[in-house]
């Protein structure tokens, strides 16, 4: 729960074998990354960035396995002093990275559009490809990458969807899609939540007591 008040972190991470950052309809306030706000309709959770901001390096810090999805995502890389645009849609350059508001669910979750995977980086190891098919429901993006931080994706119009932490021993993968969504139907997906369970087993078993 986003109550960072009342929670001790670096305690709770001593007992954590994992962290799943989700996705959100709010966004993260722009004054994380130096800008006013551009758009006040839109749903933003100031709790949510207080918690998250500060889990995301005392996480790193104690390897606790990390994976975050689309919000989640955008938050590891404004904790690494990255930026975000607001609406990406109106970045010249960029395409319409929203969902159809008018489309029933499956349509909006459905693949929008691939991208491609940095040969050799973390995210194309895990799913044994060059390329995937991805789903797109976001208004906010990468503008400039965090300091540490190393691109594992990019979408046809240039925008960063998938990013991984440098010089850390522990499993960190973040990505603007939603790997969710009918997970066990798409291999791709599965393989990376399977990744994640993979490296949270391994940190759980450093937690069990000797025989």
């Amino acid at each position: 729960p986003a109550v960072s008040d009342y929670l001790e972190i670096e305690s709770l991470l001593d007992i954590a074998d994992g962290i799943l950052l989700t996705g959100s309809v709010s966004n993260l306030h722009p004054s994380h990354f130096g800008q006013a706000v551009l758009d006040p309709s839109l749903p933003l959770d100031p709790a949510r960035d207080a918690l998250t901001l500060k889990l995301i390096h005392s996480a790193i810090k104690k390897r606790v396995p990390l994976l975050a999805i689309c919000r989640g995502f955008q938050e590891i890389n404004v904790a690494f002093g990255g930026s975000l645009h607001q609406a990406v849609h109106q970045v010249a350059g960029f395409n319409d990275h929203r969902e159809a508001k008018d489309a029933d669910i499956n349509a909006q979750y459905a693949p929008a559009h691939e991208v491609r995977l940095t040969q050799g980086g973390k995210l194309a190891k895990i799913v044994q490809a060059n390329t995937m098919q991805v789903n797109s429901i976001h208004g906010q993006g990468i503008d400039r990458l965090g300091a540490g931080l190393r691109a594992e994706a990019i979408a046809p119009d240039g925008l960063i969807e998938a990013i991984s932490v440098n010089e850390t021993q522990s499993f960190v993968l973040g990505v603007q899609w939603h790997p969710e969504w009918k997970v066990m139907e798409n291999p791709q997906y599965l393989a990376i939540f399977e990744a994640f369970g993979a490296a949270c087993k391994l940190r759980m078993r450093r937690h069990e007591p000797p025989d």
